[in-house]
Parts: structure tokens; C-alpha cells; sequence
């Protein structure tokens, strides 16, 4: 049985836990420094288990040793956003969590592919890689799946259709400069350009782009959870499955887009051995100055 690490027992990573055990990935390990939290939430994951008919284990606490050996290894941990903050003012408090989590699952499990979800993603998963020292396909951040589960949701809302119907992919950073892939967006099969006048589109577009702020304001005390908990399990079924899907992370470019040296959001081959291929999409003009315009606004936020 696989073994996978959510380390933050906060909702994002409880609902990522909880939803890895529904699908019976593996065993789980939930870590957070409030070993109470940690071990509460395992239980009462483990206690709906019956009604699941799963016979996966859920663990709790704050001890690393528990998660020795773990295939996959999520990090969810960090302060969330509250109203009126961007991702970026989380920097520099989440890049000392970070620092603090990657040295101990180096040391209990040197083997693991790392999964980021902590905000700034991008900044984070670049921290990662430097401190981890794995190779660049076990280091993967997660932030396109859910960005593009928003715009199909907007857009199936729109048009009052199925998501089922609707086809996207964003590309780019996960904050306010990330790219919605209009040329790419398909509805039943057509192009959303046939179907949506150009300014819906365009408010679709910025919808996306402050989806994440959106539920801040609503909430007030913290940010999304369900959906990133179950992207994120989307990229741990990928990878421990070896269904080789095709979805867009944050992995490190080189060469690949035109650009060296940076993490962005593009579409990856998610197999066994994590970032398998990069894909290169054919970007219109605009797509691609807005690319570049997200990465360049990456760069800027690297510590």
C-alpha cells in the first residue's frame, strides 16, 4: 500500500487526507505542529472509513518519524490569506514553515515526490526545490488544476451547461497575472469564442484570476479548501497510479516556453515518477506576452 504525507492538518490539508482515503490511494500520514489537531482529524477521517468501505490507515500527530518512507508527501502548511491580502504578503512567513518542513522529510523520506500547495505556490515550490536538493520531477506545485477547475466552473454557470461540457486550462503563476487559455477553452467541443460574446469572456477571465480572493471575502477567516484538497489529490491518484494525465503544475522550466531557471504553471505528464514530460502548447500572440508577463512577476517573488 502506498504511503502518503499531508503535512498541515488545516481544512486544506484534512480535506486533501480525506479525500485521498475515499479513493483508497494509500495510507495516510496527517503532520502539523498542533499534534492534537493533527491526531483529531485522523481519527475522525479513520472513523468514517466503514461507511467508505475503505480499510485505508489515517494517522495523526507532529512527529516526521511517522511519515518515514512516504511515497508522496503534500505540503498544504502555512498561513493563510485573510481580506485584502495577496499571496505574495505570505512569503516570507511561509517560506520559514517551509524552510522548517523540507529538512525533516528530506531526512525520513529521501525517496518522496514533493507535492507544494502553500501560498505563494510558485515562490514555494522553488524554495523546495533549492532546499530539498530532489530532481526537478519530484518536485511539483499544485495550482493549475484548480485554477482550471474555476474557469470551467464560471463557464458552466454562464451557459448554464454541464462541466462535463467544458474544456480549460490555465497556464502561468498562480496569482493575478496566471493565464486562462482562451484559444484552448472548448464547449462541447467549440471554441468558447463561438458561444461568448468577448467581453463575457473577459469578465469570466478576471473571475478566475480572483477566484481565490473571492472566497477569502466570503469567508473572512481563511481561504478555499475543498477545491484545492481535491486537485490535489487528482495529482497524488496521477502519480501513484501512473495514470500519466495531463495536467497543468507548477514544475521548473528549462528552455521549455522560452524560458530558464523558473517554476510556472504548464501542462505535465503526471506518472510514477512524477513530472515526466513537459508539454508545449502553441500559445497565440497574446497568450504568450501574458505568459511571459506571469513568469517574469514569478521571478520577482523568488527568495
Amino acid at each position: 500500500m502506498p504511503k502518503i504525507t499531508i503535512v498541515g492538518a488545516g481544512n486544506v490539508g484534512s480535506q486533501a487526507a480525506f479525500y485521498a482515503a475515499l479513493r483508497k490511494l494509500g495510507d495516510i500520514v496527517l503532520i502539523d505542529i498542533v499534534e492534537d489537531l493533527a491526531a483529531g482529524k485522523a481519527l475522525d477521517i479513520l472513523e468514517s472509513m466503514p461507511v467508505a468501505q475503505s480499510d485505508v490507515t489515517i494517522r495523526g500527530g507532529s512527529d516526521y518519524r511517522m511519515t518515514r518512507d512516504s511515497d508522496i508527501i503534500a505540503i498544504t502548511a502555512g498561513m493563510p490569506r485573510k481580506p485584502g491580502m495577496s499571496r505574495d504578503d505570505l512569503i516570507e512567513t511561509n517560506a520559514q514553515i517551509m524552510r522548517a518542513i523540507i529538512s525533516e522529510v528530506v531526512r525520513s523520506s529521501p525517496r518522496s515526490i514533493l507535492i507544494i500547495i502553500s501560498n505563494p505556490l510558485d515562490t514555494m515550490t522553488a524554495l523546495a526545490y533549492r532546499l530539498s536538493g530532489f530532481p526537478k520531477n519530484r518536485v511539483i506545485g499544485m495550482a493549475g488544476i484548480l485554477d482550471s477547475a474555476r474557469f470551467r466552473t464560471f463557464v458552466a454557470l454562464e451557459l448554464g451547461v454541464p462541466v462535463s461540457e467544458i474544456e480549460a486550462m490555465v497556464l502561468g503563476g498562480h496569482g493575478d497575472l496566471m493565464v486562462p487559455l482562451i484559444s484552448y477553452c472548448r464547449v462541447s467541443g467549440r471554441p468558447i469564442t463561438s458561444v461568448l460574446p468577448s467581453e463575457t469572456i473577459d469578465a469570466i477571465v478576471e473571475r478566475v484570476r480572483g477566484g481565490g480572493g473571492e472566497i477569502v471575502n466570503l469567508l473572512k477567516t481563511g481561504g478555499a479548501f475543498f477545491a484545492p484538497g481535491v486537485s490535489t489529490v487528482e495529482m497524488i491518484e496521477s502519480i501513484l497510479q501512473d495514470q500519466k494525465k495531463i495536467l497543468p503544475c507548477s514544475t521548473l522550466l528549462e528552455g521549455e516556453y522560452g524560458f530558464h531557471d523558473v517554476f510556472a504553471g504548464v501542462p505535465v505528464t503526471l506518472g510514477k515518477n512524477g513530472v515526466e514530460e513537459i508539454r508545449e502548447l502553441e500559445l497565440s500572440p497574446g497568450e504568450r506576452e501574458a505568459f511571459a508577463q506571469s513568469v517574469e512577476s514569478i521571478r520577482k517573488s523568488l527568495i
